[in-house]
């Protein structure tokens, strides 16, 4: 089993998104990239701790590539936004690839530079690639969230 993180906006989404992928073993929602341990929503949502909402996804390299998940990351978001995503605002929701390896690194980067090239989008890349440090779950009700709504009210979000 492997691990990768990936931040792109709220959390909530970006771990729905990844629940749905065969070869995912789990996801799991938190913050990563700030200065403040152990970190609150709240305090995360203050805009004051540095950390960006972040979904831990742990995946089998025999069935899934970390190439993969990069497509699928940059697929389901505007990497060129900076600070935000859609309505959301602020650096919790900055786009960001937490590395683990070197070879990570040099593949998200190479990725990036893909996209750069590719004229896909007006404005560059803005996605850092920042070495993974201390990974803060967030409290359960933050865990699956889209798929507890789904049971609520009785949808089928996949």
């Amino acid at each position: 089993m492997m691990t990768a993180y990936f931040a792109g906006g709220c959390f909530w989404g970006v771990e729905a998104l990844f629940q749905q992928v065969h070869g995912v073993i789990g996801t799991t929602a938190g913050y990563m990239g700030g200065t403040k341990d152990n970190p609150t929503y709240l305090e995360v949502c203050s805009d004051k701790t540095g950390h960006a909402e972040t979904v831990l996804v742990e995946y089998d390299e025999n069935i899934l590539q970390y190439q993969d998940l990069l497509e699928i990351f940059f697929g389901n978001h505007n990497p060129t936004e900076y600070m935000k995503q859609g309505e959301d605002t602020g650096s919790q929701y900055r786009s960001v690839i937490f590395y683990t390896s070197p070879e990570q690194k040099e593949t998200a980067l190479q990725y990036i530079k893909k996209i750069d090239s590719s004229g896909k989008y007006d404005r560059p890349v803005v996605t850092e690639v920042v070495k993974a440090g201390i990974f803060w779950p967030a409290d359960d009700c933050h865990q699956s969230y889209y798929m507890k709504i789904a049971m609520r009210y009785g949808q089928d979000l996949y």
